[in-house]
């Protein structure tokens, strides 16, 4: 792919797939963990793939991943495999693979592989809420429950003020130039725990979209059930 020769941005998918999914305990990476009949990955991949605002769909994963290459369809698909050590390194190794495929203004839309809830009414609501806000953006959900804080031994030590609290979702969408140099310049690359930290690191705030509860993360045996339950009603 070149880049084309436009002010309009394309946007694209990146999934960075290079994790293990220890916390799962399943032997495997997660994201080949089947959920409602397929691979948990190809739910998202389906999602982008059904899009029309998409692109094209980058999946990243390690050099020595066996299994990504009979999940992925003919087209509309590009498999990396450059992933790295942490999710930040696999995003930044994509990026510099991607460098003059994709033009500096393009958006990049990085997506969880075990998030396997995505919608196309989900990427297109997050297109057109974020617009052209110059720090990008993400799917996220305002916190309606009591926040606690605890303190030795678990005990409720602090009731935390809910109002402003949003938990993030994915995916995040950035610019390909402001994505790249927020992850090349991240200080203190254990604090980035999603793309949005670092671009709020630049001392950038990004735009909030309201998500939905069936684009969880499927990180504990039991957020198995519950995506399967989402996704039975899509």
């Amino acid at each position: 792919m070149t880049v084309a020769a436009s002010n309009r941005p394309r946007y694209f998918a990146l999934i960075p797939a290079a994790g293990v999914g220890a916390r799962m305990e399943a032997g495997s990476p997660k994201q080949y963990l089947p959920i409602a009949g397929k691979p948990m990955l190809r739910h998202a991949v389906d999602a982008f793939l059904a899009s029309p605002l998409i692109a094209h769909t980058y999946i990243v994963v390690s050099a020595e991943d066996g299994q990504i290459d009979g999940l992925v369809p003919d087209q509309g698909v590009t498999v990396l495999r450059c992933g790295g050590a942490t999710r930040m390194e696999t995003i930044l190794n994509a990026l510099q693979a991607l460098h003059g495929s994709i033009a500096a203004h393009d958006q990049v839309l990085v997506h969880d592989a075990a998030r396997p809830g995505l919608t196309p009414a989900l990427i297109a609501k997050l297109i057109n809420e974020v617009g052209e806000h110059p720090a990008g953006g993400l799917l996220a959900l305002p916190v309606v429950d009591t926040v606690k804080r605890a303190g030795p031994a678990n005990v409720s030590a602090q009731t935390v003020p809910r109002d402003g609290l949003w938990l993030a979702q994915t995916p995040q969408m950035f610019s390909y130039a402001l994505l790249h140099r927020a992850l090349s310049q991240a200080p203190d690359p254990q604090a980035i725990t999603d793309d949005a930290s670092a671009v709020e690191a630049l001392g950038l705030a990004p735009r909030l979209v309201e998500g939905h509860p069936r684009n969880l993360k499927v990180t504990l045996p039991r957020d198995i059930q519950t995506a399967e339950l989402y996704l039975a009603h899509s």
